[in-house]
């Protein structure tokens, strides 16, 4: 396993993960961040024009991720965050990765937990109905919650500006709408799946957004199917990957990677 494919969450961009691609690279490892459709572009204007974040669908994010990984000569180490880690349980489902990680995961379809700070963190999308069609942004104070309450006001408001823009509101108003309505949704997972690879989550202690009761209840889904493991990180917010000690993360789990592929 020479190659990692990190997947950027909601919110945020491939920028989210410009540390991690310098830190594996250095390591020796081949690291390709793929955008989402329409994500190629900056921070600052994907801000200015959010006309692609309000086109995003899952299937066509997924199947971009897809493409990517199939063009590659083996399988990588997936390692997603927050949304990107529902997408990683998509593609290892599809039979994709060496093995898959989700950081601070957002849960695919069939999982109903949710607690309230996680109902908090998403109140600027859920509020309304009507943000079904739009790119739906953060303020810096609602941003400080739900990603980066660990830090200090001045560095969360820089990491604001640095990565932050809107989400789509179809996506998630879909997802929530997919746990209560028959039939399979657009981030469907058959947890029943034997041929899926190893998966690990590793969860945010202190992640208001998905905290780690999600995780578990994901995994939970998964039982008696394949490896899969669960850590919760002590200290951590969301925004994980850019945490002080987010390196020690990014070594754990390429660790994992390696130890499972063998």
């Amino acid at each position: 396993m020479d190659t990692i494919v990190l997947v950027h969450g909601f919110w945020v961009t491939p920028r989210s993960w410009e540390h991690w691609v310098e830190h594996y690279k250095q390591r020796g490892y081949r690291v390709i961040a793929p955008a989402y459709p329409g994500f190629e572009v900056e921070v600052e204007a994907l801000n200015s024009d959010p006309g692609a974040v309000e086109r995003l669908t899952v299937g066509g994010i997924v199947d971009g991720l897809e493409e990517v990984i199939r063009g590659l000569d083996r399988p990588p180490l997936l390692i997603g965050h927050s949304a990107g880690g529902a997408f990683v349980q998509m593609l290892l489902d599809r039979g994709l990765g060496a093995a898959g990680v989700a950081i601070c995961s957002a849960p695919p379809q069939g999982v109903r937990v949710a607690p309230l700070s996680q109902l908090r963190a998403a109140f600027p999308v859920l509020r309304s109905p009507a943000n079904r069609g739009r790119a739906v942004a953060l303020s810096a104070a609602q941003w400080r919650y739900a990603f980066t309450n660990t830090f200090p006001s001045g560095e969360s408001d820089a990491l604001y500006r640095r990565y932050a823009v809107p989400a789509s509101g179809r996506i998630f108003w879909d997802n929530v709408l997919g746990n209560f309505r028959g039939g399979r949704a657009a981030t469907y997972v058959d947890y029943r799946n034997p041929l899926r690879a190893p998966l690990l989550f590793v969860s945010g202690e202190r992640d208001h957004l998905m905290p780690p009761a999600v995780q578990r209840a994901n995994a939970r889904k998964y039982r008696g199917v394949g490896r899969v493991e669960v850590r919760v990180v002590p200290g951590m917010p969301h925004l994980l990957p850019a945490a002080p000690g987010w390196e020690g993360v990014a070594d754990s789990v390429v660790e994992w990677g390696v130890g499972v592929v063998g």
